[in-house]
């Protein structure tokens, strides 16, 4: 199977067991470099047409079977939950998932008024691992539950009337 990978492929080399949402545990019995990702051989997984019943399952691994990280970076599941907060330490919302979104990831932050996506990689978003996301002095105004300075067309339409 092939196995599209968020970060480092080469990280994920010495798993002997991944986790397929919504079929349990499964035994790595081979794995190696394809292009950008892996191609992947799951015990159980004999036949292409096993394989075609697993195109889109989520793979998980176990956090103690991850490679280890240098100080300052961190997975994007170890994200969710954590509270993102102003410098001064207010609690602006929490992280409750991370998009994907090819050079520019979004935080999904849950606020008082909603949902924000914030960029990941923007110079204003520091991260605290295990602790919280924490937003710097330059992030914009309204990025969290204030008044953008954007008008949408349907509220200039509504304007019109």
């Amino acid at each position: 199977m092939k196995l599209f990978v968020i970060g480092e492929p080469d990280q994920l080399l010495k798993l002997k067991r991944m986790y397929l949402e919504g079929h349990g545990w499964r035994k790595v019995s081979g794995m190696q470099r394809q292009g950008l990702g892996l191609s992947v051989q799951l015990a159980g997984t004999d036949t292409r047409e096993a394989a075609l019943d697993l195109r889109g399952v989520n793979l998980y691994a176990h956090d103690s079977e991850l490679p280890k990280l240098d100080d300052g970076q961190y997975y994007y599941h170890e994200l969710r939950g954590l509270p993102v907060q102003s410098v001064g330490g207010e609690v602006l919302g929490e992280v409750s998932d991370v998009l994907d979104m090819g050079h520019q990831d979004l935080l999904v932050v849950q606020h008082a008024g909603g949902e924000a996506l914030i960029p990941l990689q923007a110079p204003y978003v520091g991260v605290q691992r295990g602790r919280a996301v924490v937003l710097g002095e330059d992030a914009p105004d309204g990025l969290i539950g204030g008044q953008a300075d954007v008008v949408t067309p349907s509220a200039e339409a509504a304007e019109d009337e």
